[in-house]
Formats: structure tokens, sequence, C-alpha cells
């Protein structure tokens, strides 16, 4: 079985840079709204069950989760890696870690 692999907002910042990377933000809406790492895609934790297949596709490319502290990332990351996908991330610290790291938010657009 697969897992995924934690990492910190240095390294997520490199991956976004160096490769083709979907970025999903688990966050509830009321959480969305005060912003979002740029390029991530919002899919509440309670609909990954039922985008799974979908998430599952392209194993080649990065898939990385987050949320506000990195715990639902991290069960959403889990549930898709015992799914056989391959190159699962989670961002530990989620948001919070990536602000203390000083990097930046765009407005969520729709």
């Amino acid at each position: 079985m697969t897992s995924h692999t934690d990492i910190d907002a240095t390294e997520l910042h490199a991956l976004l840079a160096s490769r083709k990377t979907i970025l999903v933000d688990v966050r509830n809406d009321d959480e969305v709204a005060r912003g979002v790492i740029e390029g991530a895609m919002h899919l509440p934790m309670m609909v990954i069950p039922s985008m799974g297949s979908l998430l599952c596709e392209h194993h080649d490319t990065a898939l990385v989760f987050y949320c506000h502290s990195g715990i639902r990332s991290a069960q959403a990351a889990a549930f898709i890696a015992g799914m056989d996908r391959e190159n699962v991330y989670n961002l530990r610290g989620g948001i919070l870690a990536w602000a203390n790291a000083g990097y930046t938010f765009v407005p969520k657009t729709d």
C-alpha cells in the first residue's frame, strides 16, 4: 500500500516551482474565504472520498493536500494514498506553516 509524505512549507514552495503539482485545499468555505495558496483548488474534506478516482489519476503529478494546521489534510492524503495513488503529499503544519514561513496567499477565485 502506498503512503503519503509530509513536507514543510519550504519543500512545498520548491515543489510548486519545480514540477507540475495539483494543490488541494481541504478547508471549509469560511476558512478558504481568507485566502488560499496560489494555484490551489478547493475541495472540502467531505468531498474527498467522492473525488478519489479523479484524484488518483496522473500518478506522475505531485498531489499535495493542505488545511489549516495539517491534520485534515493528512487524513485526505492518507485516504488517497491508500487508493495506491503515488506522489501524494501533506503540507505539515498546514496554511499556518505556510504563513509562518513568509509565503503569501491569494484571494479564492471561483
